[in-house]
């Protein structure tokens, strides 16, 4: 089962569920996976829409602190809801010993291994590693690695 059929199922289950925080969050998360393909004319597939879970989770962790911060607790405890609920969604994220593999094997492809080079390796491990992996953790783990 793909992903957005799991996410259409999931959404069925909690409507007859009656779970309304879980629903709402399905419910915008398939809303925007929708404007995502009409606006491009295209049907999306499971890397694509875990890219919108990916941006969608980041945008409510950032609301989280914000909330937190101003002393919202009911309006924080929302966003975490919406967050356990996308992230659902996600794959499992790499560890730091899978990083360090990958890491190790694009430099033995490429022979890079200078700091100057980081750019051009994180090029390369970017489209290997998004969704797999937390990006600001392989470009730390990249520069300890160089430096």
């Amino acid at each position: 089962m793909n992903l957005k059929a799991r996410i259409g199922t999931d959404m069925k289950t909690a409507l007859k569920a009656r779970e309304t925080t879980r629903l709402s969050a399905i419910r915008m998360l398939l809303a925007a996976i929708r404007q995502k393909e009409v606006d491009e004319r295209i049907e999306l597939d499971d890397a694509a829409i875990t890219a919108i879970i990916e941006k969608m989770v980041k945008q409510r962790k950032d609301s989280l602190s914000q909330y937190e911060a101003a002393g919202r607790a009911d309006l924080a405890d929302v966003e975490s809801t919406e967050i356990t609920v996308l992230s659902a969604y996600l794959p499992e994220k790499m560890g730091a010993a899978e990083i360090e593999a990958a890491i190790s094997a694009v430099i033995a492809e490429t022979g890079m291994a200078s700091a100057r080079e980081m750019g051009k390796l994180m090029g390369i491990l970017k489209p290997r590693l998004t969704g797999k992996a937390d990006m600001t953790l392989v470009s730390s783990l990249l520069k300890a690695r160089l430096d």
